[in-house]
């Protein structure tokens, strides 16, 4: 986005660190997870020196509070993090675990060096860079940073999700076709939500497109809807019961890599392999 400012506002008010510990927060981050741990595992059964924990390294770019970071570092993994917002930065800091965090943002990783890490976290940027140029930069920067064999994880929000839930739930069609934030196919235009920039899975693609333009060998593993139908469902996830709950997990681990429902979701992580 052109003024970070802006960014850094909205981040000192908004509860980044209570987000992911909701019932539907909890469904976007346990599905990310999972998936982490499934690409470390890529890494390990393809690696003759990975052989513990500690040698797996990972960067979480726009890490927000560290919800991720600090996980992944209390397991045992090698985690560097860098962070915008100076505010979301200090708590991740504050929780006083192993992750070496920085002050930075996903357009230069120039403190690191070319192929450092094995797993790579972009799980907040492109959220927030409207221009496909930037996401590109950003994307070709987790690119240079990971091994070739590693994987790049990338978060974006959906443009299905935006329409249904600000345009229809709640009342602001009219005002959104007229005031021109949405196009005669129902497109969030570039720069209709100032904040946040959304995507569908076309658009995804074009971004990893121009990458591969520019020479770097990234292959997609996996895309899938890091929350689905649970950003629909939040007051119904709070009446379940533990077990209830469980058993939504598991039709969402069912059902998260299905490409007829990826577009609906919410936040959509797609899972990329390095290869140079």
């Amino acid at each position: 986005m052109n003024n970070m400012t802006d960014l850094e506002k909205y981040y000192n008010k908004f509860n980044e660190e209570k987000r992911l510990t909701s019932r539907q927060g909890q469904v976007e981050f346990l599905t990310s997870m999972r998936y982490i741990h499934e690409c470390i595992n890529k890494v390990l059964d393809g690696s003759k020196t990975c052989s513990d924990n500690g040698s797996i390294k990972i960067l979480d770019v726009g890490a927000g509070t560290g919800r991720y970071s600090v996980a992944l570092c209390d397991e045992g993994y090698d985690v560097s993090a860098v962070e915008l917002v100076a505010y979301n930065l200090g708590i991740l800091k504050s929780k006083n675990s192993g992750v070496k965090a920085y002050k930075g943002n996903a357009l230069n990783l120039k403190r690191f060096e070319d192929d450092s890490f094995d797993i790579t976290l972009v799980f907040g940027p492109m959220y927030h860079l409207h221009d496909y140029e930037d996401k590109c930069k950003a994307l070709k920067e987790a690119y240079r940073v990971t091994k070739s064999g590693g994987y790049i994880l990338v978060a974006y929000c959906m443009n299905e999700y935006s329409v249904l839930t600000y345009a229809f739930k709640e009342k602001h069609i009219k005002e959104s076709i007229n005031g021109k934030m949405l196009d005669e196919n129902f497109k969030v235009k570039a720069g209709g939500n100032e904040l946040y920039d959304v995507m569908r899975t076309e658009d995804i693609d074009r971004v990893n497109d121009m990458v591969r333009a520019n020479g770097c060998g990234i292959a997609r593993y996996k895309i899938i809807a890091a929350d689905g139908a649970a950003t629909y469902m939040r007051q119904m996830l709070r009446s379940l019961d533990d077990d209830e709950f469980e058993m939504f997990l598991k039709y969402h681990y069912a059902t998260c890599e299905r490409l007829d429902l990826i577009g609906a979701s919410w936040h959509t992580v797609d899972i990329l392999k390095v290869n140079k």
